[in-house]
C-alpha cells in the first residue's frame, strides 16, 4: 500500500472537463467548463494545484479564465484521505449546526477522472451537489452516458478498503449487491458485507422509482439516490443531523459490469469516521 502522498500523485496531470451544480432533486443549475492542472515540483515533494474556470459554453483553449486558484502544498491534511488508485475523499471533520457541511469523493481511471461534492447548508437540509467529469487533456477519453437503473439491476460482487482520517490501519472486506425491480415502480435492495473485523452484516431496503430519482424512505432517515450524467450517481438523505449517523455516497459505473462506489461516514457526535472505496463487478 503506498503513502497517502504517493497516491495523491496518481492524479497528476493537465485534467479538462466541467462542474455541473445539481439541485437536490437533480435538477442542473450551472454548467462551467474547466481546467485543471496537478503539477508535481521538487522531484514530486510538491504539487501545485492550478484551477481554472471559464465561461460558460466558453472555449478552454481560447478563451481567457473568468476565474484561477492556485496552491501549492508538500503534505496533506486529516481531512483528506487517499487510496492507492488515485482515488480520494476530502471532508468536513465535523457536522456543526452553524456551518455549511461539504464532503468530496473523487474516481480516477485511466485518462478519466469523476468528482463530486455534496453540499448541506446551515441547519442540515441537503442543499447543493456538484459533479465534475474530467479527462487527461490530449487523450481522445470520452465519458459515459447518463446512468440509467436497467444498468444497476442484477448482482454485484465487490472488494472494498476501508480508510480512516485517525490513521489506524485500513480494513478489507467483501461486497455484494443485489437490485431488483418490484412492480412498476418499486424497487428492492439487498447488501451484504463480510470480512474485516466486524461479522456479516446484510442490510435490505425498498424504494420507490422516480425517473432518475430513487427513494428510500423505509428508514428513520429518507435517502435519495440521483442517476447523473457519465455514469454517475449520489446518495444521501433528505437531511443529516448531529445525534443521527449517517453516510453519503458517490458511484461511478466506469464500464457496463465494472462499478465503484465511494462512501463517506459520520458518527452520532457528527464526526467525519471513515471512508469506503467499493470496486464491483456485476456477475448477473
Amino acid at each position: 500500500m503506498g503513502t497517502q502522498w504517493e497516491n495523491l500523485l496518481q492524479n497528476l496531470g493537465d485534467w479538462e472537463g466541467s462542474f455541473t451544480r445539481l439541485s437536490p432533486t437533480g435538477t442542473l443549475l450551472e454548467e462551467t467548463p474547466t481546467r485543471l492542472s496537478l503539477e508535481g515540483l521538487d522531484e514530486n515533494r510538491q504539487v501545485r494545484f492550478t484551477l481554472k474556470f471559464f465561461a460558460p459554453g466558453g472555449n478552454r483553449d481560447t478563451d481567457p479564465p473568468v476565474k484561477e486558484s492556485v496552491q501549492e502544498f508538500q503534505s496533506l491534511g486529516r481531512h483528506i484521505l487517499f487510496f492507492d488508485s488515485g482515488a480520494f475523499s476530502q471532508a468536513s471533520m465535523q457536522l456543526s449546526p452553524l456551518s455549511t457541511l461539504l464532503i468530496e469523493f473523487g474516481f480516477i481511471w485511466d485518462n478519466r477522472r469523476l468528482r463530486a461534492v455534496h453540499q448541506f447548508a446551515v441547519g442540515g437540509e441537503a442543499e447543493r451537489f456538484t459533479l465534475i467529469r474530467e479527462k487527461r487533456v490530449g487523450t481522445g477519453a470520452t465519458e459515459n452516458p447518463p446512468l440509467t437503473l436497467e444498468q444497476l439491476l442484477g448482482r454485484w460482487e465487490g472488494e472494498a478498503q476501508t480508510l480512516y482520517p485517525d490513521l489506524r490501519n485500513s480494513e478489507t472486506f467483501t461486497t455484494t449487491l443485489e437490485v431488483q425491480k418490484s412492480g412498476t415502480d418499486g424497487l428492492e435492495q439487498r447488501i451484504t458485507v463480510a470480512g474485516g473485523n466486524h461479522s456479516p452484516q446484510e442490510i435490505c431496503s425498498t424504494g420507490r422509482i422516480e425517473g432518475a430519482m430513487l427513494e428510500f424512505e423505509g428508514g428513520a432517515h429518507p435517502v435519495r439516490v440521483l442517476m447523473l450524467p457519465d455514469g454517475a450517481s449520489l446518495t444521501f438523505p433528505h437531511r443529516v443531523e448531529v445525534g443521527q449517523m449517517f453516510f453519503l455516497e458517490a458511484g461511478w459505473l466506469i464500464e457496463p459490469t465494472l462499478r465503484q462506489r465511494l462512501m463517506g461516514s459520520y458518527n452520532q457526535k457528527g464526526e467525519w469516521t471513515s471512508v469506503t472505496l467499493v470496486t464491483e463487478r456485476k456477475v448477473r
